[in-house]
């Protein structure tokens, strides 16, 4: 990724040296895609800061609400993106006040938006994910079958998914296991039940190295080239969405499971969350009175009452 492009308003090449090795300090922290992301979101920021004469080290709390405000009103963000963008910032004048760049952070006191209780990403409905699986098996390309169970059946992110390779591949205990780099540089080994398993065995199909997908042209296949064999597949299997992409079936690999009854700590575990509040954010039926914990435990003391 290029590097950060840092403004040099009052022609103060000083303070552009001190603004670079403050972003290289604040960056540093992060390895892996979050580094890829907070850069990408810090840079959002520098370029906000450079479009509006303004040099980062000298802005105030008012300006970091003017971001606040622009992400909101003009950029038209989702709270929880905005949230994202923000406090990548605040980290960045943060590590600024830890390093001694800064006598204190202008963003310590600007207010986040409120993140609401369920993710506005739409998942698939049972049977449209159903229709989206058959499409990708009856599919002539041997990608769009792994790539659905990939996203949609291990519920890997798109990056993750991109960077499998066939070396990946393994057993343990008895287990076909693939074998994940996630965020942050964490790996772990994720259980392939057969249907996946077979669905990697067609894309594989006998190559012994190199990229689980591959493009058209043999390369290994992108974001990019994953989201359009995912909007054809949709429409193939007349899945309509306002906006089909990849993320769409880490969405319904979560709600999904928590539809079929499997326990919010396991479905936690399975979608690698930090936080159960994030697993939480998913659960469409979490006001199913059908399912409340009342029953369960009434049930379990039937013979005292």
């Amino acid at each position: 990724m290029a590097a950060i492009t840092v403004p040099a308003v009052n022609g103060g090449s000083p303070n552009e040296l001190v603004l670079r090795a403050a972003t290289a300090a604040y960056l540093g922290r992060y390895r892996g895609q979050t580094r890829v992301h907070s850069e990408s979101d810090l840079r959002v920021f520098m370029r906000w800061c450079t479009d509006h004469d303004l040099e980062p080290l000298a802005a105030v709390r008012v300006d970091i609400e003017r971001y606040l405000r622009w992400l909101q009103d003009v950029r038209e963000y989702q709270p929880s993106t905005v949230s994202r963008r923000l406090s990548v910032v605040v980290g960045f004048y943060r590590t600024c006040v830890i390093d001694g760049i800064l006598p204190h952070s202008p963003a310590d006191y600007v207010r986040r938006p409120t993140v609401p209780a369920e993710s506005p990403t739409l998942g698939l409905g049972h049977l449209q994910f159903e229709a989206l699986i058959t499409a990708a098996r009856l599919s002539a390309n041997p990608n769009d079958f792994a790539l659905i169970a990939l996203l949609g059946l291990l519920g890997l992110r798109i990056f993750e998914t991109c960077a499998a390779t066939i070396r990946d591949l393994g057993e343990e205990h008895g287990h076909r296991v693939l074998r994940v780099r996630g965020k942050g540089g964490k790996v772990v080994l994720i259980p392939l039940p057969p249907a996946v398993a077979r669905a990697i065995e067609r894309a594989v199909d006998g190559r012994t190295d190199g990229p689980i997908l591959r493009s058209s042209l043999g390369a290994r296949m992108d974001r990019h080239a994953a989201t359009r064999r995912l909007k054809h597949l949709a429409a193939t299997a007349g899945v309509r969405m306002p906006r089909m992409h990849p993320h769409m079936l880490r969405h319904t690999f979560v709600t999904t499971m928590l539809d079929a009854g499997v326990s919010l700590r396991d479905v936690q575990i399975a979608a690698r969350h930090a936080d159960p509040r994030t697993t939480m954010r998913y659960d469409r039926a979490r006001n199913n009175l059908d399912r409340h914990p009342n029953y369960i435990l009434a049930a379990y003391m039937a013979s005292g009452t």
